[in-house]
């Protein structure tokens, strides 16, 4: 067993001496201490050791069981695959058999997938035999599906080390607020939220971990604020991780006085952009955010700004794990814990990784981000434009839910809009606009926009596992609106 596995197991099982009693998991059935954590956890080890080999697939709500079973495959050192629940039922599919894993454990609604994958439902587990070898390269502890830029989810294949020495980082990140109190807000498939249980656990704090429709999120962009915001306030939580989407959410509740920072001490965000004016509108209200960066395939985080050491509107600086630098061209370059390669693909055998995002450090060592390397955009006035940078400023205005900006080739920039509430009027949706458009240079302005006929949704290949647009798919797909708004 890897040492970094080793050395886990012996933190949990010096949490279940010394802390028998405190609650490591609060859920809908009830609270689960560290003793009786670690015993559930080597119960279901034991038992995936039984089985024949190949990786196992999680199909499981967040909850005890999911985490259970989780660290259970993490230990018997099984290759485990975490169904993302907004995938479709094609990309459910597309992981199931990829993988070839011979062992899953999962929610009744994810039986026609398994069924359709040529699983059959056993006494504890769904099972079938392997029909070819997936190719899994040595070392694969865990297999995160990143939606990339097409509709067929990749594989990435990471080992123990790299999770674990990136779940060590984040619970030394966090320990200068002293969390005790952690809400897993996003699903578990979500690598950050599934390193951030494990920093939690590390640290020996209490988890609150309910299904995503307990909290009021459906799907990768469905939130009922109401009981999203109840559920925060009611579980006490000191630290969670959110998305830019939920941290509006969150600052704007604030602001309006319908609750309170109250016990928060650290919020993690990150997978996509954060605007730098919700950055400032939640130091105003005294809202402990940390902004990070990172990638599935360099294990999640990559740099994070952290307690007495962060620069707002940057991603923070590279964690002590990696070493970041810039190509010449701007692009981010990542050496340490790296994935293993993706499932299907030759092995990454290089030294730095490409991640694509263009981005400049400043005198202090701080990086900020410019937007995807793919999808900056020429004007025809030759202006280099990343659309990241004005969706994020968009839907930061408390109208915007949804923005996808297009300008290439173009004199004017156009934008496909869906606001966050569906029956405000279009006058309204144009006056943020236009104030989004007066903190932009006239090359990055939004001159012509159109409200979408539906949200983009996960299930329509308009949007990735993390909610960010899927551009080649939306701008097959709404070519005749974009025309009709380009100027001749």
């Amino acid at each position: 067993m890897p040492h970094e596995v080793n050395a886990f197991r012996d933190v949990l099982r010096a949490h279940a001496t010394e802390r028998a009693a405190q609650p490591a998991i609060r859920g809908l059935t009830g609270t689960i201490g560290y003793a009786q954590l670690l015993a559930e956890v080597e119960q279901r080890e034991a038992w995936l050791r039984d089985q024949p080999p190949g990786p196992f697939v999680l199909g499981l709500e967040n909850g005890a069981e999911a985490l259970f079973w989780d660290l259970a495959a993490l230990f018997a050192e099984r290759p485990c695959v975490i169904l993302p629940p907004f995938f479709s039922a094609t990309q459910r599919l597309h992981c199931l058999m990829q993988t070839q894993a011979t062992v899953a454990l999962a929610d009744d609604g994810f039986a026609e997938d398994l069924r359709a994958a040529g699983f059959t439902r056993g006494e504890r587990f769904w099972e079938r035999p392997a029909v070819v070898d997936a190719g899994l390269p040595a070392g694969t502890a865990k297999v995160t599906y990143t939606s990339g830029s097409t509709g067929s989810p990749k594989g990435v294949c990471l080992s123990a080390a790299s999770l674990l020495c990136v779940a060590r980082e984040l619970e030394a990140a966090s320990r200068p607020c002293g969390p005790t109190k952690n809400l897993a807000v996003l699903p578990l498939a979500v690598l950050l939220e599934n390193l951030g249980i494990y920093a939690a656990l590390l640290a020996g704090a209490s988890i609150t971990l309910y299904p995503q429709a307990q909290m009021g999120i459906g799907g990768a962009s469905q939130v009922d604020w109401k009981r999203f915001l109840g559920t925060i306030a009611l579980s006490g939580a000191e630290s969670l991780i959110l998305v830019p989407q939920l941290l509006l959410g969150l600052v704007t509740a604030i602001e309006r006085g319908q609750m309170k920072v109250g016990a928060l001490r650290f919020v993690a965000v990150g997978g996509a952009r954060v605007a730098s004016s919700l950055l400032q509108r939640a130091e105003a209200m005294g809202l402990p955010v940390f902004e990070g960066y990172g990638l599935s395939e360099c294990a999640s985080v990559v740099c994070l700004n952290r307690p007495g050491d962060r620069h707002p509107g940057s991603v923070g600086r590279p964690l002590p794990h990696v070493q970041v630098r810039l190509a010449d061209d701007g692009e981010v370059l990542v050496r340490g814990s790296t994935l293993l390669g993706y499932l299907g693909e030759p092995a990454f055998a290089g030294d730095w990784w490409p991640t694509g995002d263009l981005g400049h450090f400043d005198a202090a060592g701080f990086l900020y981000l410019a937007g995807r390397k793919k999808n900056q955009f020429i004007t025809s006035f030759g202006r280099n434009v990343n659309p990241e940078w004005i969706e994020a400023e968009l839907s930061q205005t408390g109208v915007i839910l949804q923005a996808f900006v297009h300008g290439e080739g173009l004199p004017r920039n156009v934008a496909l809009l869906w606001p966050l509430d569906p029956g405000i009027n279009d006058a309204l949706i144009d006056q943020a606009v236009q104030h989004c458009n007066a903190g932009l240079p006239d090359y990055a302005r939004v001159h012509a926009w159109r409200r979408l006929p539906s949200p983009f949704r996960g299930a329509e290949g308009t949007l990735t596992s993390n909610g960010r647009p899927r551009r080649e798919e939306i701008l097959r797909r709404y070519q005749p609106l974009i025309t009709e708004l380009s100027p001749a």
